[in-house]
């Protein structure tokens, strides 16, 4: 049971799919803040995350919408000639300003040449009625998709990376997202201070018994300069290894509904930011590695839901 070469629902499948051809992700900054730092909720934001609101190799904030959209599409058609492109907003919480400002800005984004979806990175306590409108419309003109980042179904250990929310405010804007016919796709981590290999195995199993339709498995990066510094210093961190993560993936995609699209396998993190694991530089080793033990053991995504 495969999809295309691969024992896994990937994004890039899902595209062609859909769209016929190759589609690439630009990733833009709408200068967006977030209630886990601007103080309604906290001003440290979550511990693991960047001085850039995750949103790392997003284009420049100080440029339009348009500029960094034309900027990143230059880089990329050097590397890939033609295709389609999907503007997606992931610095910050973009749906955390006026609903005015949040269409501008979409609008800038899908009005570009050769933008066939549109993708918005929030949190679950970021989508009030107004914007849940907002995103309705969108979608009716686009096909448009929303990004949760969950990190943990564990309450405790939300806390401890000072996310922000509860699980409930998770599954309400799951409900309300779905009523409305958007997409979700969810953002989890491995790797998380003071989780086990049974606490990951339970955010699995949770997500998957949820109405999402895609999701993201993240490494946890330690970077310079964010809060989870502190807990490293003071032994409370101890980073995964390069075969429990893959092991970890393989058994996620095994215990996942084979129709959830797999958006991401392992994060992303600046080189010159990055404290920890070194070895999650070796992105493309990974993944041939996730696909060669998948192979070897003949296992597929779903085999085990």
């Amino acid at each position: 049971m495969q999809w295309g070469d691969k024992a896994y629902y990937s994004l890039n499948y899902y595209l062609r799919k859909k769209f016929g051809c190759k589609v690439f992700k630009i990733s833009l900054n709408g200068g967006f803040s977030c209630p886990n730092r601007d103080g309604s909720i906290s001003r440290e934001g979550c511990i693991f995350c960047s001085n850039k609101g995750s949103g790392d190799f997003a284009g420049n904030r100080n440029m339009s919408i348009k500029d960094q959209f034309e900027s990143i599409k230059q880089m990329m058609s050097r590397k890939w000639k033609s295709g389609k492109y999907i503007a997606y907003f992931q610095a910050y919480t973009n749906t955390y300003a006026p609903v005015m400002v949040l269409k501008e800005k979409y609008d800038e984004a899908v009005n570009q040449n050769g933008v066939a979806a549109l993708a918005i990175a929030t949190r679950p306590d970021c989508l009030g009625r107004e914007v849940l409108d907002l995103l309705q419309k969108f979608n009716k003109k686009i096909y448009t998709w929303v990004e949760l980042g969950l990190q943990t179904s564990n309450d405790h250990t939300a806390e401890v990376i000072n996310r922000g929310y509860k699980l409930k405010t998770f599954e309400k804007a799951v409900v309300s997202l779905r009523k409305i016919g958007v997409d979700v796709v969810v953002h989890i981590i491995m790797g998380l201070p003071g989780e086990n290999k049974a606490d990951m195995m339970n955010t699995v199993k949770y997500i998957s018994h949820q109405n999402i339709q895609g999701i993201k498995i993240h490494l946890l990066h330690l970077m310079k300069n964010t809060p989870l510094v502190r807990l490293y210093n003071d032994g409370k961190l101890k980073f995964m290894t390069e075969d429990e993560y893959i092991d970890m993936v393989c058994w996620t995609l095994c215990n996942i509904p084979p129709n959830v699209v797999i958006h991401r396998l392992t994060g992303d993190a600046p080189r010159d930011l990055l404290i920890g694991p070194k070895w999650s530089l070796k992105k493309w080793e990974i993944l041939n590695e996730i696909d060669r033990r998948m192979k070897e053991k003949k296992i597929y995504q779903g085999i085990y839901f």
